[in-house]
């Protein structure tokens, strides 16, 4: 049995742990989540506490002198979610836990003789907090291509990852054509449930100063989607955030993009919007763009095109992650080749 620990900051982490283990047809796969087992998830679930609770009574050192990143003393949620890995661990016995993503979690792992699969993330990692989780994992997980990221990462860092592409709940699908002649193309915008730092005002200066253009906004919550592969279809040009799911679902429909980095933490978009660029995938930009630069913008990524996206995803990243998860311990060095 595999654990698979999903944080529960946006939507993006549980959608990567269903997109593989629904490919990890001959083993169970054991969610554990501050979030809520998700409407469409047939295995088992753990619904972990919160440990961020507002109006909790929380020290001031949430970080332990800098250890951790995020580890309140006195906080009753954060006791009771170690609490229950720890019973869960004991109980069930899993050969790894992959974690998606918290470095306390990975770590009390590893405390408890459980091999951890980190998920690796883009942007400045090498701080002493992350490295305590890459360090100790038994291997990293990395949701882009070899060329993307890693760079400027220790040695023993990049002998121990798996560099996967893209991963997409449309992983495997046909790659969409592009819709036919029309009068008006189409600007698809995609935002995540993550957060954003472009107000409403932005996006609609941006399709008033783009006639030749229809604007079509889909965002969890307010706006949406019914049917994103649709959508995406439907579009000329996507304008997404720089999360990867939202790279990896563009990349699956081949779709021209201009992707622009929201802010997150250890700069994670800018990162990937920077390595979009550089690989000439994308136009990745890391902040919005005034209003008068957006003819240009979106008629530069529509002649780019989108085929160059089968660099990012050849659409097996969720099927290649699984196998590496099935195939793991079964080689002298404990890794899968």
């Amino acid at each position: 049995m595999i654990g698979y620990y999903a944080h529960h900051q946006g939507a993006g982490h549980v959608t990567r742990l269903q997109s593989i283990a629904a490919h990890l047809e001959q083993e169970v796969v054991w969610g554990l989540s501050s979030l809520p087992r998700p409407p469409t998830w047939s295995g088992p679930w753990t619904h972990l506490a919160h440990d961020d609770a507002p109006g909790a009574e929380m020290s001031m050192d949430v970080t332990a002198g800098g250890v951790l990143h995020w580890a309140p003393l006195g906080h009753p949620g954060l006791s009771h979610r170690m609490s229950q890995l720890a019973e869960w661990v004991h109980r069930h016995r899993p050969r790894l836990l992959v974690v998606d993503v918290s470095v306390e979690v990975a770590l009390f792992a590893r405390l408890m003789g459980v091999p951890t699969v980190v998920v690796a993330l883009p942007g400045l990692r090498t701080d002493r907090v992350h490295q305590l989780a890459y360090d100790s994992a038994s291997a990293l997980l990395a949701p882009w291509p070899e060329a993307a990221h890693g760079h400027d990462w220790p040695a023993h860092w990049s002998q121990k990852v798996w560099c996967v592409g893209g991963i997409s709940r449309f992983d495997g699908r046909e790659p969409l054509p592009q819709p036919g002649p029309r009068t008006r193309r189409r600007v698809l915008v995609v935002w995540g449930s993550g957060g954003r730092s472009v107000h409403d005002a932005a996006v609609a200066q941006a399709a008033a100063a783009t006639p030749g253009w229809e604007w079509v906004e889909r965002r969890p919550g307010s706006a949406p989607s019914v049917d994103l592969w649709a959508d995406l279809g439907a579009a000329d040009v996507v304008v997404c955030h720089g999360g990867q799911n939202a790279v990896a679902e563009v990349a699956a429909a081949r779709r021209p993009a201009v992707v622009v980095a929201q802010d997150r933490p250890f700069g994670e978009q800018e990162a990937t919007v920077a390595a979009l660029e550089r690989l000439g995938l994308a136009v990745g930009l890391s902040q919005w763009p005034p209003a008068d630069q957006w003819v240009a913008l979106v008629e530069r990524a529509a002649r780019l095109g989108g085929d160059g996206w089968g660099r990012w995803s050849s659409g097996e990243g969720a099927r290649q992650a699984a196998s590496h998860l099935t195939r793991w311990g079964l080689s002298p060095s404990g890794l899968s080749a």
